[in-house]
């Protein structure tokens, strides 16, 4: 589908989003008089890539609820020159119609696009500016999992946790009762959060039920960036205990895993892309008989998040994605150094990923990449010197294919052991990004996130309303990273990060364990 180009009309954007529509596989809209807009603030691309977002809209329409999905534009400029409103995918309603708006979140720096969805549809950011001809405003997402304080500001109501179990209770109620009845409704929900009655107390998570297990995909969408892949978790939650991860073992229970002929039940004829998913998915004890099966019936496969040391075990894993197709084997190594993986219990070693970049080279996959973090808690010179010995010793092991290095600055999460942890400082990350990638050059490409907008979700994660309405203050001031920065700068540094906690303990105090070894995982 071609994409908006400028000037375009209403008319030719409305038309533009049922071309899109029509190119999708996917269930067709309930007929039904309860309407709700399903809204996320990133563009269509991203959002319909998000096996969350597609999991609860389609369970508000099993229950006949008529959930309509809206995205931020992909060229929101040209949604305001032409006076046009963000439109729902389906019926083309514009998004300040309907009753009530339920938002995905994924990430903290979204926060702009959830200004600029609200402000092109004419309703009012802040809560406070609300009234009872608005839209109410309903929060949820991968973000509650671990710092939703910053959204506030900006939400009637959210769902903490996972909203298998309550999202149609809370939808259908908002179409029902009057404002304060629907806030009673919420607020005695698991994971049911109403800021301005709550403040910065967090009720406890809201976990799914086993019922509501595994999520997959409603739609096949050619535009997604996960273009037509049908997503499936093969398990939910972690059993490991990386000091970093808010999907910790610690967090709702821990790993729950799928059975495999039941993931392979899930998989539709139609489906010739499959995405596995799962935060430790490569710990799945039947994973190579998985990938074998999928591989054998055509189709392509992909895992997210392998980890080292599963690949380096079983070599299956990484043999049955190159049949498939694939061309990248990609890992995470997370600490620059065996000495800071093990300070954040990041079962990994130098030999796993030296064994995973063999396995790229020998099976020919043209990519071998593997994700790290810098400006760790602790990190030292030393340790950067070990990164860069360690990551030519990878790029040699892996020929013939080359070896990317992703490289993310360290932010730290609530709800995790190294919460509350500074960040680095944006001149020491692109500093030493600066240093990578010239001790790397011509053995690895380097290929860095923004330190200046990793600080930025930082100030989100660790702060609290207050950093919300200071990015609402720097979106009015035009959005740049500069406005951004003297925003959050000017939050008293004596309110900027309440010490709230979930009620239910959710996190164990920081441990230094030892890497994760067989034991500690299910059994192959």
């Amino acid at each position: 589908m071609a994409r908006p180009s400028k000037h375009r009309g209403a008319r030719d954007l409305a038309a533009a989003l049922r071309e899109r529509v029509r190119a999708e596989t996917g269930p067709a809209l309930p007929a039904s008089p309860h309407r709700v807009a399903m809204a996320y603030p990133s563009p269509y691309a991203v959002g319909m890539s998000s096996l969350g977002y597609q999991r609860i809209t389609m369970l508000l329409r099993e229950a006949g609820i008529a959930a309509e999905r809206v995205f931020l534009p992909d060229d929101p400029d040209e949604h305001e020159r032409s006076g046009t409103p963000p439109l729902s995918c389906e019926t083309g309603t514009p998004l300040g119609r309907f009753p009530v708006i339920a938002v995905s979140f994924a990430y903290e720096t979204e926060l702009l696009g959830l200004f600029r969805l609200l402000d092109l549809a004419g309703v009012p950011v802040l809560r406070e500016e609300r009234n009872e001809h608005h839209p109410r405003i309903l929060i949820g997402g991968p973000i509650t999992m671990a710092s939703p304080t910053f959204l506030a500001p900006f939400a009637d109501a959210m769902l903490l946790g996972e909203a298998e179990d309550v999202v149609v209770t809370a939808v259908a109620e908002a179409l029902r009762q009057d404002r304060e009845a629907w806030l009673d409704t919420v607020a005695a929900l698991p994971g049911g959060w109403v800021p301005e009655r709550d403040g910065a107390r967090l009720p406890a998570m809201a976990k799914a039920s086993e019922r509501h297990l595994p999520a997959r995909s409603a739609w096949l969408a050619p535009e997604a960036e996960l273009s037509s892949m049908f997503l499936l978790e093969g398990e939910r939650g972690c059993h490991r205990a990386c000091a970093f991860c808010v999907l910790r073992r610690t967090t709702n229970g821990g790993m729950r895993l799928v059975d495999g002929d039941r993931v392979l039940s899930l998989v539709p004829d139609e489906a010739r892309k499959v995405g596995l998913v799962g935060a430790a998915i490569s710990d799945h004890p039947e994973l190579p008989r998985l990938l074998e099966a999928l591989v054998a019936s055509g189709r392509q496969v992909s895992v997210s998040s392998l980890r080292a040391d599963r690949i380096a075990k079983r070599p299956g894993i990484a043999h049955w994605l190159r049949q498939s197709g694939a061309r990248t084997l990609t890992t995470a190594s997370d600490g620059a150094s065996e000495r800071l993986r093990r300070a954040m219990s990041k079962g990994t070693t130098h030999e796993h990923l030296l064994a995973c970049a063999q396995q790229a080279g020998s099976l020919g996959f043209d990519i071998f990449k593997v994700y790290m973090m810098i400006g760790v808690p602790g990190e030292t010179e030393a340790d950067l010197d070990e990164l860069v010995a360690s990551t030519r010793e990878l790029a040699a092991a892996a020929r013939p294919a080359r070896l990317a290095l992703g490289v993310a600055p360290f932010a730290a999460k609530r709800q995790t052991p190294l919460d509350g942890q500074p960040f680095a400082g944006i001149k020491v990350v692109e500093e030493r990004l600066k240093r990578l990638d010239r001790s790397l050059r011509g053995a690895a490409e380097v290929r860095p996130a923004s330190a200046r907008w990793a600080w930025v979700e930082h100030e989100l994660a660790q702060g609290g309303a207050e950093a919300g309405l200071a990015m609402l203050t720097a979106w009015r001031a035009g959005g740049t990273f500069s406005a951004v920065k003297r925003a959050l700068l000017e939050v008293d540094p004596a309110t900027r990060r309440p010490w709230t906690r979930y009620e239910a303990p959710l996190v164990d105090p920081i441990v230094r364990r030892p890497p994760v070894d067989e034991a500690a995982c299910p059994s192959p």
